[in-house]
């Protein structure tokens, strides 16, 4: 009967190790064979595409009734494309640059609080060899006093005490 249920097992964690590598490689086995079926039934490539476009227009021109009454509005509005597209990735360095430096901020306070945890745990590992030691010692001594509690105890019983 240990040799059936020994297979048995087995067979259970073969089926399992196969579900599992199914269920890890199965997607990705699966959105590559599509792809390469999709790409295998494209067989007309598109022609390269020509462009021939307008230099982009301000934001004024493409609506110029917008914004006429608010000066900050308008003035936003006159600007080009590219200034605003200039502007955009400014905020969004100044933005990464504060992200940077909160995220070292808080890398230099976890450096400072791993350090004191680290001191502590050697205040702990310190104290507990001590201990240890104390303990080995005091068991040391109470060996010694059993022994001398023996010797005791036989010449008493040699004298004729009798014990409890």
């Amino acid at each position: 009967m240990s040799r059936r249920s020994g297979t048995c097992l087995r067979l259970c964690l073969v089926i399992f190790a196969v579900v599992s590598a199914l269920g890890v490689c199965g997607p990705a086995l699966y959105w590559r064979f599509k792809k390469t079926l999709r790409l295998g039934d494209s067989k007309s490539s598109c022609p390269p595409c020509i462009c021939d476009c307008p230099p982009p227009l301000s934001l004024l021109k493409i609506a110029p009734d917008c914004g006429s009454n608010d000066p900050d509005l308008k003035q936003e509005m006159e600007k080009q494309f590219v200034d605003l597209l200039t502007e955009e990735l400014k905020l969004q360095e100044a933005v990464a640059e504060e992200h940077a430096r909160h995220m070292n901020i808080t890398f230099g306070e976890a450096k400072r609080v791993a350090s004191q945890y680290q001191r502590e745990a050697e205040k702990c590992i310190a104290a507990t060899e001590t201990c240890e030691e104390a303990r080995e010692r005091a068991e040391a001594l109470l060996i010694k006093e059993r022994k001398v509690t023996t010797i005791w105890e036989q010449r008493a019983r040699q004298m004729g005490w009798e014990g409890e």
